[in-house]
């Protein structure tokens, strides 16, 4: 256990010291991802963006072999791509062990949503986004990846930024008495899915329901779902998609 505090106070000063005086809700957020993984700030598993912690591909590749990963499949779904317009969708299953019935993860890349250095590979990128959310799904990974986050300018954000209402505080001073009506502000404000909200302040959190948190655990993931909302919604949803249920998708 001391060793684990030892290791995790390198890590925070690490971080500390590579950006510069952080939010604490984004000190919060990466001391939780540390302790439930294995990942770390030092070896590059995790970096911060834009306000943000996202993992990287070489973490999650990492992490799956040290947890003694039995396989990853890919494939695409051709019937979902479109190769003459460099439309692809990807599907990945990682199996954790022999026994392991498969954890699915799905990802989908055209040159829209993806960055312009990029261009041409999307075919690579689809896939790499599918075994990323699939490796997040199989090791309980709660941030998105860094490959997951596409462009920042596409379509949507440029209509959502239009249409958006004004931006709310976001220091927890909210003008009224319910931490439940400013969560439902927020998922109304920025048209986000109440039920995959729900399963990712569940695992924000750490408990099995909802209805176990303590009240400053659900008061932390409001601000940082209002300020995550607010700085890029496009990653912010690409994380809560991570929570779709999927028949593959138990072990």
């Amino acid at each position: 256990m001391k060793n684990d505090e030892h290791n995790l106070a390198q890590e925070m000063r690490f971080a500390k010291s590579l950006c510069g005086n952080l939010p604490k809700a984004s000190v919060r957020v990466l001391k939780e991802l540390l302790r439930r993984s294995t990942l770390s700030v030092m070896k590059g598993d995790v970096i911060y963006l834009d306000g943000g912690w996202y993992v990287t591909h070489s973490g999650l590749v990492r992490l799956a072999n040290r947890r003694r990963c039995i396989g990853i499949h890919t494939r695409p779904l051709l019937q979902s791509s479109d190769p003459a317009n460099s439309r692809w969708v990807f599907k990945a299953t990682v199996f954790k062990s022999r026994t392991c019935r498969g954890f699915v993860g799905f990802g989908d890349a055209n040159p829209s949503n993806v960055s312009s250095l990029v261009h041409g590979a999307e075919m690579r990128v689809a896939e790499t986004r599918a075994v990323n959310r699939a490796l997040r799904k199989a090791y309980g990974i709660g941030v998105c990846s860094v490959e997951e986050i596409g462009s920042r300018a596409g379509p949507e954000q440029s209509h959502y930024r239009s249409n958006r209402i004004p931006p709310q505080p976001a220091n927890g001073n909210y003008g009224g008495p319910k931490v439940r009506d400013r969560l439902c502000q927020i998922i109304r404000q920025h048209q986000l899915d109440p039920n995959l909200v729900k399963s990712y302040a569940t695992d924000y959190c750490g408990v099995k329901t909802l209805r176990e948190a303590k009240r400053e655990q659900v008061e932390a993931f409001v601000v940082h779902l209002a300020e995550w909302a607010e700085k890029d919604r496009n990653a912010l949803l690409c994380q809560l998609n991570s929570y779709f249920p999927t028949k593959e998708g138990a072990a």
